[in-house]
């Protein structure tokens, strides 16, 4: 509508807001703990709703029944709620209709109406909110504020996140699929940590003497001239010789039970599968054939023998199980092998088999319906003894203490598996030869053993100048985040760079980490302002919360702040700081602060930095 009724409305509420905050003999800085101020920017998004959703004209259409669809219908749908925020909600439609009724934009007994319409609707809000306050909606509505953040949409920008937003769902639906996809291989979902990988000449005389190579070649040069099925597996017999012949092992075989056909001996099954899978073998005119790989597994260069053996792991870690009547234990669990495997890729340390079972068995738990789930979960855990036990025959796993962990041969097959699936899987080395920009985004990735070796490689390589000039423009142009990793790799440069640091302290967002290097490193220190120093804590405490739980940064922080600094005070001025993401990290530190005063004054300034009182 032309006439954009809810904006000539919002100085008349700030007013009012303002009035009654003075009523009450409440100051802006200095309000009881107990008191909220009025949310002018939540009432504004209600009207805004009512206008855009409803088409409302003006306040005065709002009757109780539209106020029941506001709330009932389109709030759900437009607006992402926890359900602990349904009081402040219901407290912020509560003193919207104070203001429509006091200030005439309603008529009195409209007014009535309404607040009856609203303590009526109360509980069943709250059941509405509860049930699409889900962990999809949740995370996906973190998927495209991070997507806005990472095209440089100002999150505070309410019209610059509409315009956003209405650009992407003005996209085909495979579009937004792909640009999505394309940011979440850049994101946490679709990342692992870096990790070292052997040379080839290495990783191929592995391979070689890999258990999964002898067997599957063992298994071809055996069946080569026999006959197979229309299937194109052995028949029961042949099956059962070869078996016995080769010495292959069979714990997975029901005890006792006929060998009608090839997958009553689910070991040679899956062998066999993955030899016709890699080319070792072929079938042709019902008669089993050497394939090309098979000379490969025999004589084949180090590069050759390597790409036969990954698509041997390959067709035994992902065999894929389908059945109409369900799957067994063993089914299951190699289904979800590529799980174990992934979570071992991941860790900093060996994982014992009961650990790795009780990750396999969550998943299964969640992905799979159930009749009797511990008698699967137990089936599961002896399934995996056996899938383990494999592995380090094959070479992809090795005793560790009381644990496993993948040998330099499995971190290599389980990166190559990744990198088919569309994860960024980043080695110890690559951002040697980096732009300071393409380094700070791969440092965020790293743990701190191999950032340190990352940034070590990286400032060998260039003159100290124009690698801080470098940094110093991504500090510049980027985010928290990527100020904090650009400032921890000037921390490892030396004083020839002070000059660049000096004549860079008089950009705004540089010049509070400029202060604190020149303090530490040179004898000519910047004295850092109060604000300054406030406003450097949030950016810090900002970049933490961009990949790690808010938990963990809050502890970071707290962990790396000064002895002297007095973290209630600085709170108590916080929620005036000029940084975008103030209210966040007072959130952050409202939650997760062990100090209950602390972390309840924490909460009180949140909500002032949240309400529009505090600074851009």
């Amino acid at each position: 509508m032309a006439d954009n009724w809810v904006e000539n409305l919002s100085d008349d509420l700030q007013r009012w807001a303002d009035g009654r905050a003075e009523a009450d003999g409440m100051q802006a800085d200095e309000q009881p703990v107990d008191e909220q101020p009025v949310d002018v920017q939540g009432a504004l998004l209600l009207l805004d709703l009512a206008r855009e959703e409803l088409g409302l004209a003006a306040a005065a259409e709002l009757t109780p029944a539209r106020l029941g669809d506001l709330l009932l219908k389109v709030f759900p749908d437009e607006v992402v709620a926890g359900a602990d925020e349904v009081p402040a909600i219901l407290a912020t439609v509560d003193t919207l209709i104070d203001f429509l009724g006091e200030s005439g934009e309603v008529p009195a007994g409209q007014a009535v109406a309404l607040r009856a319409e609203l303590d009526r609707l109360a509980p069943e809000f709250a059941e509405v909110v509860a049930e699409t306050d889900t962990t999809e909606r949740q995370a996906a509505a973190e998927v495209i504020t991070a997507m806005m953040a990472a095209d440089g949409v100002a999150l505070d920008d309410q019209d610059a996140v509409e315009e956003w937003v209405r650009a992407f769902e003005a996209l085909p639906e495979d579009e937004r699929y792909a640009r999505t996809e394309e940011y979440l291989r850049q994101a946490e979902e679709l990342v692992v940590p870096p990790v070292r990988l052997a040379p080839e000449a290495e990783l191929a005389a592995a391979a070689r003497a890999s258990a999964l190579t002898a067997q599957v070649r063992a298994i071809a040069e055996w069946a080569v001239d026999r006959p197979v099925t229309e299937f194109g597996d052995l028949g029961g017999d042949d099956a059962a010789t070869a078996v016995a012949e080769l010495g292959l092992e069979t714990p997975r075989r029901a005890a006792g039970a006929p060998v009608q056909d090839q997958s009553d001996l689910p070991e040679f099954d899956r062998l066999w599968w993955a030899a016709l899978e890699s080319e070792v073998l072929r079938t042709t005119g019902g008669t089993a054939v050497a394939g090309p790989s098979l000379a490969d597994l025999t004589a084949g260069d180090d590069e050759t023998i390597l790409g036969v053996w990954l698509r041997l792991f390959d067709a035994v870690a992902v065999p894929e199980h389908e059945g109409e009547d369900g799957l067994d234990a063993i089914e299951l669990v190699q289904n979800e092998l590529t799980g174990v495997l992934i979570h071992l890729y991941e860790q900093e340390s060996p994982s014992s088999a009961k650990v790795l079972a009780d990750v396999l068995i969550e998943h299964v738990m969640a992905a799979y319906e159930l009749s009797d789930g511990h008698a699967v979960a137990a089936a599961a855990r002896q399934a995996l003894d056996l899938e383990l036990a494999d592995l380090a025959g094959w070479g992809v796993l090795e005793a560790a203490g009381e644990g496993y962990a993948l040998t330099p041969l499995g971190v290599w097959g389980v990166r190559e598996l990744l990198l088919a699936d569309g994860f960024v899987a980043p080695v110890v080395g690559d951002l040697a030869e980096s732009t300071a920009a393409d380094l700070v985004a791969g440092l965020t990735w790293h743990r701190q053993d191999t950032a340190d070796e990352e940034i070590a490689g990286w400032l060998a390589g260039r003159d100290a100048e124009p690698a801080a000039a470098e940094l110093l423009e991504v500090m510049r142009n980027g985010g928290p985040g990527a100020r904090n990793l650009a400032a921890a790799v000037l921390h490892r440069m030396g004083p020839e760079i002070a000059p660049q640091l000096r004549g860079a302290g008089d950009h705004p967002l540089v010049r509070p980490y400029a202060a604190l290097w020149l303090n530490q490193k040179t004898g000519a220190p910047i004295e850092l302002e109060g604000r300054e120093f406030v406003w450097m804590f949030v950016d810090t405490v900002a970049g933490m919360l961009e990949t790690a739980e808010p938990s963990e940064a809050v502890a970071a922080a707290l962990a790396d702040a000064p002895a002297e600094v007095e973290l209630g005070a600085m709170i108590d001025d916080m929620w005036r700081c000029e940084h975008p993401d103030t209210a966040d990290v007072l959130t952050a530190l409202g939650d997760h602060v062990p100090d209950k005063g602390v972390a309840k004054a924490a909460r009180k300034a949140a909500y002032k930095a949240r309400s529009g009182q505090g600074g851009a």
